[in-house]
This record gives C-alpha cells, structure tokens and sequence, in this order.
C-alpha cells in the first residue's frame, strides 16, 4: 500500500535539536488517495510515544496529512489557516518552530 520511490540520508547537525539521532531520513513514497486515511492512521499508531514529538507527513495536490503518534491532522492545502493548528501543536510538545514550516509557499519545503 506504500511504495518508496526514493530514500534520502541528511546528517543531523547541532541545529535539529536530536542529539540522539545520527540521520534523518526522507522517503518519497506513493500512496493511493483510497489509503491515504487508513496509512495515516496506522503510521500514528506506530509512532514512539516516547518521542511523542515526532512526526511524519505525506501530501497529495489537495490534502497534507501531519501524523503524530496518537494525532493526526487532515490539512486542506489550500488553507493556510488550517496549518495554524499544527504548528500550535508541535510547539506544544517542544517542537522547534524551524520544523514546523510545512505550509507548501514555504521554499525549504519545495523538494
């Protein structure tokens, strides 16, 4: 139901705030819009709820799904406010703003 398309490594750097992790990495991956719901709810369930804050996403043309363990937001891309809830939430749990920059106008998130 989920097809990696591609894997890239970044080392972490003093800046991520993840002492604990050597790498980030990043999966393009394909997912089917008729699972999209049933992922997202199965990636929030697999989440280490003693990182409670990390997350994931995935994105189609219309919709942003921001998971976290237990939680997941259902983002309509073309409203911005709605993005406003997120970025609330992740600073709630200790979140650095700088990776909560999800809204698409956003450059760094153009990959």
């Amino acid at each position: 139901k989920v097809k990696i398309l591609k894997t890239d490594v970044e080392k972490v750097t003093e800046k991520h705030n993840t002492p604990y992790l050597k790498q980030w990495t990043l999966h393009t991956i394909e997912i089917s819009e008729g699972h999209a719901d049933e992922i997202a709810k199965k990636i929030s369930k697999s989440l280490d709820s003693k990182h409670d804050n990390w997350y994931c996403d995935f994105k189609n043309k219309q919709y942003h799904y921001i998971i976290f363990c237990n939680k997941i937001f259902k983002i309509d891309r073309s409203k911005k406010e709605q993005y406003n809830k997120v970025v609330k939430y992740g600073l709630s749990l200790g979140i650095p703003d700088y990776q909560l920059d999800f809204f698409p106008d956003i450059e760094e998130w153009k990959r």
